[in-house]
């Protein structure tokens, strides 16, 4: 049964795979930087994503998202309250989101109409480390209020992203946030990883978060 179990799995990853590889080859024609954000439930990565959308859509920039949840459209509309078009994946009980996922509702989207499309996965830190999307950069999102050694249980996820997103800085003191440890453990699993100490609310670390998707915008049309 075990042999089995693991088979399937590879059978489902490696479909996976081949999708997001031709999502991959589907945004680069476009020339369209494409983000996922990955973070636990509560984490504030619905904040963060409003707060970007509205700073890159004040700059002139083009930006989009796709929302995950198991259920209801409430992120998705919260989102397009931005201004930025934005449509909603439910998964029904799914943990994740899949490359098919994605490809399936992206139809009837200009994709090169846009400089950014922002893809926010369901709270989840497990499930969505192992299924690729097609994106360009995975970044990783961890909150004040969720302890320091998050990095340290979770390191596939850390592993295996671009870019480290602290959010919630404002209330850092108020929870006794530890900031060196949680550095320190970040860089241990993804040593030299580009982190962000950030503040929705506030608006803190946004203005290097956004000079950041700038450049690795740059660097995307160039390449």
């Amino acid at each position: 049964m075990t042999t089995r179990i693991v088979e399937l799995r590879r059978g489902i990853l490696k479909k996976n795979d081949e999708l997001a590889a031709g999502l991959r080859d589907r945004f680069t024609a476009a020339n369209v930087l494409v983000l996922n954000l990955v973070s636990s439930p509560g984490t504030g990565k619905t904040a963060f994503l409003e707060r970007t959308l509205r700073e890159l859509l004040a700059q002139g920039s083009r930006a989009a998202a796709l929302v995950g949840d198991l259920e209801t459209d409430n992120d998705a509309r919260r989102l397009a309250a931005s201004g930025a078009p934005v449509r909603q994946i439910n998964t029904h009980g799914i943990c994740h989101l899949e490359a098919e996922m994605v490809g399936k509702h992206l139809d009837g989207w200009e994709l090169a109409a846009l400089d950014y499309l922002f893809i926010e996965n369901v709270g989840n830190l497990v499930c969505p480390s192992s299924y690729d999307l097609g994106e360009k950069i995975r970044v990783a999102l961890l909150s004040v209020t969720e302890g320091e050694d998050k990095p340290l249980k979770y390191p596939t996820l850390f592993n295996s992203a671009d870019a480290a997103v602290i959010t919630k800085m404002d209330i850092a003191e108020a929870v006794g946030f530890d900031r060196e440890a949680a550095l320190r453990n970040i860089n241990e699993i993804r040593p030299g990883i580009r982190i962000f100490e950030t503040s929705a609310k506030t608006g803190a670390g946004l203005a290097e978060w956004l000079g950041y998707l700038q450049e690795q915008g740059a660097n995307h049309a160039g390449s």
